[in-house]
């Protein structure tokens, strides 16, 4: 008997004798378990109705356990907080502006008000607890996450130049919450609360800067290597060393109860932070130079960063100090290594950002009720609490910067940008909420002046950009074709691979022209929720493989990164802002024969047939080509220069080119098609496709002859109309945007055979 027979015999026979073993089993227990059964039978459901009532039930006390109402009010917080955070982007605000609005409407002042019975289903009482912790937790990981993102050593690199503008800013605010404090405490605070530990909590709240917004304003307004940029970046970092400090003191002394309890608390936080600096910094950054790669990053090192984390945040928790502070500080003596910090960032920030950081938004909005602000004085109270803020943060920024040497210009920007809170004031205020010393009505009041602060920021800075630009009349690009003989040429793309066949195109169409070419790169990432540590990654992977390209090439290219939350509009201002004469974009998997934007493509379709189609939905939504248009005009409509959409077939070189002539507008084409046979010394084929009646026929007809008289590899075809098979042999395609709409409407199962193809369209230039 084979080896193999002899498996096939055992396997079979173990089956048998198993089997059988089991079912002797079985019998066994259902003969025992028939006396039981018939005791309990009348409990059983009779019928469906019964049998439905009883899943009801069921169904019903699992939805009401502690996790069923902690997994339902975790669905309802996230869902609610990505709709307010998406709806405030679209108005150009941060997303955690939404986030924080997210939290106060499912809070007692809007959902509370208007559904009490939803409110109370959503939010008990005794479930309440259970979002505080995680909550807790989130901060905990968030703080990290800020403490990696502030670079000790950059921070100390610009300490003379950020010194002044970081403390003042800080010092000043700190002042007027002070003494607004001074003269609201018998009327508003709590008596139980010591007046010292009250005012300096007010003072802290005024003089806190949100270091990860103000960082992602900055990057959205494209000055993250700019001057203004590098100083708000360094004195909002210093600024937040210093009140975390601060803060930090506050809270000892808070919990305290006096300067002179305190001491203690202090000087054992002051031992801890020095430990903290020179022994375990130290010993961190040998492993940063050890472990600086992903490859090298196991879980175990992993697990003794997370360590290190909550053993620092249960320190400053122990010393008084508050949980959080000790992650910050956790965070802030991470290896200086970029690389090693961006793997711990990504390992904390989207849990933290994503997950947690939604419950702590709802967590502060169930505590800010709006309606104890139910008299006109308690309103104007707010408001000047609202005003003292900003006189004090942006004042102080201000004209500190002002005294260092920044311009007027530029001093205001840092005014604007320093008085950033965001979620930063609002941790501050729930930790100030939860010692109680800070009264309902009171926290209510900062938590409005936050919003105010933070949503104020980006007009305002927009604000100043208006008023000096009108003011100066400065354009800080031109057109320069004339002047200076170049030809500005912006590449965009999405994808990095897509960014190398891009530039093979942008090379063979312009590289042989006239004059000069300027070849500027530009690559998006959409969302001012990015991480600023992560964006020199992002540059490094996009622009890798087109650089690479353009090594190969032998020719220079600018490359440009921006973070972006409109695209296409932030693509053609910068077109038409620095005077671009051709803007070259990618269709994305719009017509791509690649496998997965085919695949793509197809889940797409199938999508519209099955649920839209029904129900009439436009099929622009869905339909590749229509898509496609519609992104196209958007690019043309707005841009002042000639504009390219590439569509990738698979594009290698433009070796063997179909030019699409419609009408006497279509004649431009072929400046384009001289250029890329100059280039690829390869043919083109032109497709007349006009007739005797089309306007300016004679014209056309003459143009072709005289451009195939010219090009010696150029020649006309006999064919008029478009087909599948008129593509055969051809690896390129020039056509005109007026001419695709035309084609892509009335010729569209012609173009699933077309080539590589370029979209063009002309723009006409009226001369100064």
């Amino acid at each position: 008997m084979s080896k193999g027979t002899k498996s096939i015999a055992f396997y079979f026979i173990m089956i048998l004798v198993f089997g059988s073993l089991m079912y002797l089993i079985a019998k066994e227990g259902e003969r025992q378990q028939i006396e039981s059964a018939i005791t309990a039978a009348y409990d059983a459901p009779k019928d469906l109705g019964e049998g439905f009532s009883l899943f009801w039930e069921l169904m019903t006390h699992h939805i009401q356990s502690p996790i069923g109402i902690l997994l339902l009010q975790i669905i309802t917080i996230l869902l609610t907080c990505r709709l307010f955070g998406w709806l405030f982007q679209r108005i150009g605000q941060p997303t955690v502006i939404g986030e924080i609005v997210a939290g106060i409407v499912l809070g007692p002042s809007v959902l509370g008000h208007l559904m009490p019975e939803v409110s109370g289903f959503l939010f008990p009482v005794e479930s309440l607890a259970n979002i505080t912790i995680l909550s807790q937790f989130g901060l905990i990981l968030f703080m990290f996450a800020i403490g990696m993102e502030l670079d000790i050593t950059e921070v100390r690199k610009k300490l003379k130049e950020t010194i002044l503008i970081s403390h003042t800013s800080t010092i000043v605010p700190f002042f007027c919450g002070m003494l607004t404090a001074y003269f609201v405490y018998d009327t508003y605070a709590d008596k139980s609360t010591p007046f010292l530990s009250f005012a300096l909590f007010i003072g802290i709240a005024m003089s806190i800067t949100a270091f990860p917004v103000l960082a992602r304003i900055i990057q959205e307004k494209g000055l993250t290597r700019t001057h203004l940029g590098t100083i708000s970046l360094a004195s909002a970092a210093n600024g937040d060393i210093t009140a975390w400090c601060l803060l930090a003191v506050v809270i000892a002394i808070a919990q305290a109860g006096t300067m002179l309890s305190a001491i203690y608390n202090i000087l054992f936080s002051m031992l801890y932070i020095a430990f903290m600096f020179f022994a375990v910094r130290p010993f961190l950054k040998m492993i940063g130079h050890i472990y600086h790669n992903k490859e090298v990053i196991d879980k175990g090192l992993v697990a003794f960063m997370f360590l290190l984390l909550i053993i620092s945040a249960y320190l400053t928790e122990m010393l008084g100090l508050h949980a959080l502070f000790g992650a910050f500080i956790a965070g802030v003596v991470m290896p200086s290594n970029v690389k090693f910090r961006k793997i711990m960032t990504e390992k904390v920030e989207d849990v933290s950002l994503a997950l947690f950081l939604p419950l702590f938004f709802v967590s502060t909005g169930l505590r800010t009720e709006i309606g104890l602000l139910n008299s006109p004085e308690l309103w104007w109270m707010c408001g000047v609490f609202i005003v003292v803020a900003i006189v004090g943060k942006f004042g102080g920024a201000m004209f500190s910067a002002r005294f260092v040497g920044e311009s007027w210009k530029d001093s205001l920007y840092i005014g604007a940008l320093m008085n950033t809170r965001g979620l930063m004031e609002l941790v501050v205020l729930t930790i100030g909420y939860e010692m109680h010393i800070l009264p309902p009505s009171i926290f209510v009041m900062l938590v409005l002046m936050t919003l105010v602060t933070t949503f104020m920021t980006i007009p305002l800075v927009s604000f100043i950009k208006f008023c000096f630009q009108t003011r100066e009349k400065i354009k800080e690009y031109k057109a320069v074709d004339v002047a200076d003989g170049t030809y500005k040429v912006l590449l965009s793309f999405g994808r990095a691979g897509n960014g190398q066949i891009m530039l093979d195109v942008a090379y063979q169409m312009f590289a042989h022209r006239r004059h000069q070419v300027d070849l500027t790169a530009l690559h998006l990432t959409v969302g001012s929720d990015v991480n600023p540590l992560h964006t020199d990654n992002f540059e490094e992977v996009s622009f890798g493989p087109i650089l690479y390209g353009a090594k190969k090439l032998g020719i220079n290219i600018e490359t440009r990164y921006e973070v972006s939350n409109n695209a296409g509009q932030d693509i053609t201002d910068i077109v038409n802002t620095e005077g671009f004469d051709f803007l070259l974009v990618g269709s994305g998997i719009s017509m791509s024969n690649q496998p997965d934007d085919i695949e793509a493509n197809r889940y797409r379709t199938s999508f519209y047939n099955r649920f839209f189609r029904r129900f009439k939905a436009p099929e622009s939504w869905f339909y590749p080509g229509a898509l496609l248009k519609d992104k196209t005009k958007m690019f043309i409509g707005k841009s002042n220069c000639d504009v390219g959409v590439f569509v990738n077939r698979g594009f290698v070189k433009a070796s063997n080119v179909i030019v699409v002539i419609d009408s006497e507008k279509d004649l431009f084409l072929l400046d384009y098609t001289s250029t890329l046979l100059k280039t690829t010394h390869g043919s083109a084929s032109i497709l007349d496709r006009s007739s005797s009646t089309t306007p300016g026929s004679e014209k056309i007809q003459y143009a072709i002859r005289q451009f195939t008289e010219s090009a010696k590899q150029a020649n006309l075809l006999a064919e008029k109309d478009m087909t599948p098979a008129i593509f055969n042999g051809y690896n390129f395609m020039l056509i005109s945007y007026d001419s695709w709409n035309d084609v892509s409407e009335h010729r569209r199962e012609a173009l699933q055979k077309m080539p590589s193809t370029l979209i063009l369209n002309h723009k006409e230039r009226t001369e100064e």
